[in-house]
């Protein structure tokens, strides 16, 4: 154990290996190593992971589910002078995973947090997609219905920029329809599944080519998909008819609130600027 890669009372959000273990890096094991606790979404995902390198640390468990009670727990062990990492089950805590909490209190508590970076899906996906990608949203997982869902593929349809999503293999039909009834059929795309991994594959394609390729191929294991972003930037909406539909969403009982969220996503405007029309009716 090297004592001289951590420092006491602070707090090590850990990248850990998206599916190859040989991606971790030198300094994130030696960290794993030095730390006196480690918080873990899967503690029997992180036995494997601390196994690999060794490593014997306190082993405790903390996931999205977790009580205020067990971070409150951490955030002593921290109080006390422990050294503590952060792991989820694959990539950043805190980037679509669980830890954004515990990161946050400990900030408020005065806790140094240090970020030991590595393999993230997000970027692995763009830099082998072929698609723009110095300025790209990245918008996790989709809900699975309703209006969140509604207003997030909308916002992709709309944006210039590239969007990243995460999926499950068996949703992933489902949601490049959605995304192709949004974006046009001559959207491009990019699905990468299970990267770094055995069966890794990236298929490139537009949004109904590849719906239909995976509707003929069920896909298995976690996706990250790539869409393109709009060819030139969405034109403005014309005031009257921004002004018409919030008038109808409210007149169909949606709250202002909902109104507004509703009016953005189709529209392409600004949350602001769509409140703010809504307010005014």
């Amino acid at each position: 154990m090297d004592r001289e890669l951590v420092s006491p009372g602070t707090l090590y959000v850990v990248a850990t290996p998206i599916g190859n273990l040989a991606d971790l890096s030198p300094r994130a094991g030696g960290v794993l190593a030095a730390v006196d606790l480690v918080a873990a979404e899967d503690t029997r995902r992180a036995r494997i992971l601390l196994g690999h390198v060794g490593a014997h640390p306190r082993l405790v468990s903390l996931h999205a589910h977790s009580s205020a009670a067990r971070i409150e727990a951490v955030l002593d062990r921290l109080r006390a002078g422990d050294a503590v990492a952060l792991l989820t089950d694959a990539g950043t805590p805190s980037i679509s995973d669980p830890g954004g909490e515990l990161v946050g209190r400990a900030r408020a508590a005065g806790a140094p947090v240090i970020s030991i970076p590595g393999p993230s899906a997000v970027t692995a996906a763009l830099s082998v997609s072929g698609l723009p990608a110095d300025r790209y949203q990245f918008l996790g997982f989709l809900p699975r219905k309703g209006p969140g869902r509604r207003r997030l593929v909308e916002r992709v349809a709309q944006s210039e920029w590239s969007a990243v999503v995460f999926e499950a293999g068996n949703r992933l039909v489902a949601t490049l329809e959605d995304l192709a009834a949004a974006c046009g059929g001559d959207r491009m795309a990019v699905v990468a599944r299970e990267l770094t991994k055995v069966h890794e594959e990236t298929r490139h394609g537009t949004l109904p080519e590849l719906a239909g390729y995976y509707r003929e191929q069920p896909p298995r294991g976690e996706v990250t998909i790539v869409i393109a972003g709009r060819a030139e930037p969405a034109a403005a909406p014309d005031p009257g008819a921004a002004r018409a539909r919030a008038q109808r969403l409210l007149a169909d009982g949606l709250t202002r609130r909902d109104a507004a969220e509703r009016l953005a996503g189709e529209l392409g405007l600004s949350r602001n600027r769509a409140y703010a029309l809504v307010a005014k009716l």
